[in-house]
Formats: structure tokens, sequence, C-alpha cells
């Protein structure tokens, strides 16, 4: 079907599209002025610039840290919420650290270990054990048998 309107159906095309483009264009802008970085390690983190420097997401964990390159190094501080964990952590540890040591201070149980008596008998035993098979060998060995 022949349009009896040609010009006027391509100029809307034309229009439309260049409406699309120009409300796209602050977001393209936008997007060109703050890449979003991901790191290498399997996309753990997510990079958003910052005034200053640039926001680090942990995706796993929801933890954020706001970052800056210092005299050629990047440094890195945790957000409130995540100090605040670990600050309890540590004081959890230093609870732990201080039960562990009082409790190798108690006094411990009794050596179960044999007393003098106990020992020499062991030893007379094994001793009495490897002469006979001391004996056993030489006997063998002056009688022509192999061991």
């Amino acid at each position: 079907m022949v349009s009896r309107f040609p010009a006027v159906v391509t100029s809307n095309v034309v229009l439309r599209s260049a409406l699309l483009v120009l409300a796209l264009a602050p977001f393209a802008a936008r997007a060109e002025d703050t890449p979003v970085i991901i790191a290498p390690e399997k996309d753990r983190f997510t990079l958003q610039p910052a005034d200053g420097g640039f926001l680090r997401m942990n995706k796993d964990t929801g933890a954020v840290s706001f970052c800056s390159v210092k005299e050629g190094v990047s440094v890195c501080r945790l957000g409130a919420d995540e100090r605040a964990a670990l600050e309890a952590e540590i004081e959890r540890l230093r609870a732990e650290n201080a039960q562990l040591k009082s409790a190798s201070a108690a006094p411990r149980k009794p050596s179960t270990l044999p007393d003098e008596q106990e020992f020499e008998k062991a030893l007379s035993f094994t001793e009495r054990f490897l002469r006979r098979i001391m004996r056993l060998f030489k006997e063998e060995t002056q009688t022509g048998g192999a061991l």
C-alpha cells in the first residue's frame, strides 16, 4: 500500500528517533562520567566513584567502604556498621582469650603416669622379653638355621 503522506511518516520516524536520543543523552553522559568498576575477584566487589575517591561494596556481605588513593596507595576505610561489628568481634575474642588463660592457670588433675614401682616392673618385663628373644636368635644362628 502506498502512503499518501510518505514525507510526513518519514519525518515522524526521524523526529521520534531524535527525541529518543535526546532523552537518553543525559544518561549516556552520566554513565561515561561515573563508570561502575567491578573488581576481578569473581565480581565480589563493585566500585562507584565518589567525592575524593570511590565506594567499594561487597556484593556478598553488603559491606561498604570508602576508598581513596593517597601517595599512589589505595586506602579503604570501613563503614560505621562494619567497624562496630569488627570491634564487637575483637571484644568477644578478648573475653574468650581471658577465659582460656584463667582455665590454663587452674589446678590440673593429678598425673596418670605410673609411679616408680610400676615403671620398674614394666622395665623388668621388657628386659626379660628382650633377653629371651636375643637368646632364641643366638641359638638359631648357632644351629645353622635361617631366621
